[in-house]
């Protein structure tokens, strides 16, 4: 193998050695002494077809094979709607469409004394899409400023708000985990709520720091976005599918979905390290620009109002009240 094909090819098998151990004590048997055998042994095998092995190119073509049964019995792995999961994420929503009326089942408004501690409340609300003005971002940062989850929210005007956040199914005793999170441990799941419940959620209880910014969308594409969020709801509780944090978590997700109903908006990194989407929605144009970014951002804080609205009737009002780029009911 030449110098610069070890150069290419370097760092790509590195990684692929690291992620087959990895998926295999991860995603592998419940048995945590065979799962390490397992990784181990795929580790030992991959090592000396590629360091041992002569001519090279055999080795890496061996090496290849092992690589690709490993992935191919990852992909195997099959999601699961039948888990015994928490309370906050039991219930799947689904939704029926009957015109501009749209039904939406299994909409959580529980109410937090703690975030562990609540009252659960599904309820079946009716939205008409003929009231749709358009949607709203809120970013939540719980501790590094490049890494943030974002939530969607329609309005339907009248201070009538339906925020849909695309989260981690979690099972009892289960706790999310970044790095568990590339691998096979969560379903996907999308929590359609109340903004008392999934904002103040994050502000009130868990003391997070929510940005809110009003999106420069016609109600007309909010609305599109809207039902390609509701068609892939009604899929999920057909069929489950898996979360992962590069490819379908909060954020990737729902660029999927604007790209289902407007294709064309270009890759950015910021996509990904999500903590400065605000900033890419600036410079796109997608939120208010009138103000200088620091400026925007800084106005857009809203954890100080949700603390102070707590349980008000007019919460969603209450932390709307004075946000750049918000036009008047």
């Amino acid at each position: 193998m030449s110098g610069l094909r070890a150069f290419v090819l370097g760092p790509g098998v590195l990684a692929s050695l690291a992620w087959g151990g990895a998926a295999l004590w991860i995603d592998g048997p419940a048995s945590r002494p065979l799962a390490g055998l397992l990784a181990g042994a795929f580790a030992a095998a991959g090592l000396t077809l590629l360091l041992r092995v002569r001519p090279a190119g055999r080795g890496l073509l061996a090496y290849g094979a092992l690589f690709a049964t490993v992935l191919l019995w990852w992909l195997s792995i099959a999601p699961r709607n039948d888990r015994d999961w928490l309370p906050d994420v039991a219930r799947l929503p689904s939704a029926s469409i009957e015109g501009d009326r749209v039904a939406i089942r299994n909409v959580r408004n529980f109410d937090y004394r703690s975030a562990d501690d609540y009252d659960e409340r599904w309820e079946e609300r009716t939205y008409d899409l003929a009231d749709l003005r358009g949607a709203d971002m809120f970013l939540s940062y719980w501790g590094s400023p490049w890494i943030a989850h974002t939530i969607v929210s329609w309005d339907f005007g009248g201070g009538d708000h339906l925020a849909i956040s695309i989260e981690t199914r979690k099972e009892r005793g289960e706790a999310y985990s970044p790095l568990l999170g590339f691998f096979r441990q969560f379903e996907l799941y999308y929590v359609v709520a109340d903004e008392r419940d999934v904002v103040r959620l994050r502000t009130n209880q868990r003391g997070e720091d929510v940005y809110l910014y009003p999106l420069r969308m016609a109600p007309g594409r909010a609305r599109a976005v809207l039902l390609d969020y509701l068609a892939e709801i009604n899929e999920l509780a057909e069929q489950p599918r898996w979360y992962n944090a590069a490819t379908h978590n909060c954020t990737t997700t729902i660029r999927h979905h604007v790209q289902n109903v407007a294709p064309g908006n270009p890759w950015d990194w910021r996509i990904l390290v999500n903590g400065r989407i605000d900033q890419l929605g600036y410079e796109r144009g997608n939120i208010d620009t009138s103000l200088p970014f620091e400026e925007l951002r800084a106005r857009s804080a809203i954890s100080e109002r949700a603390i102070a609205s707590d349980r008000a009737a007019d919460f969603s009002a209450q932390i709307r009240a004075g946000l750049p780029g918000l036009e008047p009911e």
